[in-house]
């Protein structure tokens, strides 16, 4: 998955004047959704709202040119070019081709990796698919190949491997039974569409879907999913439905979660683009997935022991949290003590604090990130701290400024000093002993 690159030209940018229809659901109170125009047909404009669902751009980018590298277990996989042209694309595609690659991952002449989640995708509705089809007829075609194709070594590189490993993991959920509309409403949103468990489900023996720890959370190459089943010591329990719907749409949650990695890719690119209708029949759907606590718990929110801002306009006033933090900067390294200049306030005042604030509530204005109270801060175990630390981030929003990785910067025991730093006084824990031992065990 990759940020996003560049819009679709060619298409119009905004909302349908008319009301189109998404499975009954108005678009109109999605949020500027891109490709949609009065020119194409409501089919073809359901199908663009169908495409932002499914989250096609983050592996395909946003022209659906592919080439996007995509990180497995056997080695990366590279998005195809998915435009309607004949020589490089899916323009000969009938309806029908169409139909096999999603559900049975199964493209003409070729088996597909489930790099492609067409084993989520398996549920996807005739209507679902037949909109989409009508929408990449109007898509322009790039007539060029992807930068880069997938080359995997022998046997992975034999691709009917996969319809004995289909045969074991598709579909990789299955419908439950008393729900509501609108609770079933996200359970297509959830399980099929948006596919959440390919990356908060841990991975069986055969990397398929582990359906007994379904949403419980996932290791994900740098980043770590969380679980997301409401759960409230290690999960999303502790969020309201309106929590969800937030998070979902803004990608951050004030004093609780910020979205960076692939859930940032996955806001940039689909679920702020939902309708308010889908968001939360989503959470709706989130609230009642059974409840799976993992040994990852987070301590609750306790504002009494999350710090307060310096003053009522540094977190807004640039200029004088600039100030303020070459002040403590001197303060800090003016101490007699010749190590003090590693300690751990000296080395988040230098390494976080001119971008996240001297107090960790950052500045909004400039779209840098708060980082009081955020989950990952809060977590008993560290490692999504770390690994942020390391190797940056990037926020839901391409006006956010991306966070740069100190892994070469930094030692472990530098890191992990920011990081007992960074959960004591903006996550609330009493204490933090992350050692260089545990940094260097959590990235490598």
């Amino acid at each position: 998955m990759k940020p996003i690159s560049i819009m679709l030209s060619a298409l119009v940018i905004g909302m349908v004047s008319s009301a189109v229809m998404a499975d009954g659901v108005s678009l109109t109170n999605a949020t500027s959704l891109p490709n949609v125009s009065p020119a194409n047909s409501d089919l073809a404009n359901r199908g663009a709202y169908i495409a932002r669902a499914a989250d096609c751009m983050a592996c395909h980018r946003e022209d659906y040119s592919g080439g996007v590298p995509i990180e497995t277990p056997i080695g990366n996989i590279y998005s195809t070019n998915i435009t309607p042209s004949e020589r490089y694309g899916i323009g000969n595609y009938t309806e029908a081709d169409l139909q096999k690659t999603l559900r049975k991952g199964r493209a003409p002449g070729h088996q597909i990796y489930p790099a492609m989640p067409y084993p989520s995708y398996h549920g996807m509705t005739d209507e679902d698919i037949s909109a989409l089809f009508a929408y990449f007829q109007t898509v322009p075609p790039v007539e060029a190949p992807p930068e880069k194709t997938t080359h995997l070594p022998f046997p992975l590189n034999i691709r009917t491997l996969m319809l004995a490993w289909n045969v074991i993991n598709v579909p990789s959920t299955e419908n439950r039974t008393g729900l509501t509309q609108t609770q079933q409403r996200g359970e297509y949103l959830v399980n099929n569409l948006e596919h959440c468990g390919t990356c908060h489900t841990p991975r069986n023996l055969t990397q398929g879907l582990d359906k007994d720890m379904y949403l419980s959370g996932a290791p994900l190459g740098k980043w770590y999913a969380p679980n997301i089943t409401p759960d409230n010591e290690s999960g999303i329990g502790r969020w309201s439905e309106q929590d969800i719907v937030t998070y979902l749409r803004t990608g951050m949650l004030d004093k609780r979660a910020y979205a960076g990695g692939p859930m940032a890719e996955a806001v940039a690119h689909s679920t702020r683009y939902l309708t308010d209708e889908d968001l939360s029949a989503m959470a709706a759907y989130l609230k009642v997935v059974p409840i799976i606590q993992t040994d990852d718990k987070m301590i609750p929110v306790d504002v009494s022991r999350l710090p307060r801002p310096l003053s009522s306009s540094i977190t807004y006033n640039l200029l004088e949290q600039k100030d303020y933090l070459a002040q403590a900067k001197t303060s800090v390294l003016s101490n007699s003590n010749p190590d003090n200049s590693n300690s751990p306030k000296s080395l988040y005042l230098s390494t976080c604090g001119s971008c996240h604030g001297v107090d960790g509530y950052a500045q909004p204005d400039a779209r840098y990130a708060s980082i009081v109270g955020l989950s990952s801060i809060r977590r008993d175990k560290p490692d999504a701290l770390i690994n942020v630390i390391a190797y940056g981030a990037k926020g839901a929003l391409n006006t956010a400024p991306k966070m740069p990785g100190f892994s070469k910067e930094l030692s472990h025991a530098q890191i992990a000093s920011i990081t007992n730093y960074v959960r004591v006084n903006f996550g609330g824990h009493s204490r933090s002993d992350v050692s260089a031992t545990d940094v260097k065990r959590i990235l490598k």
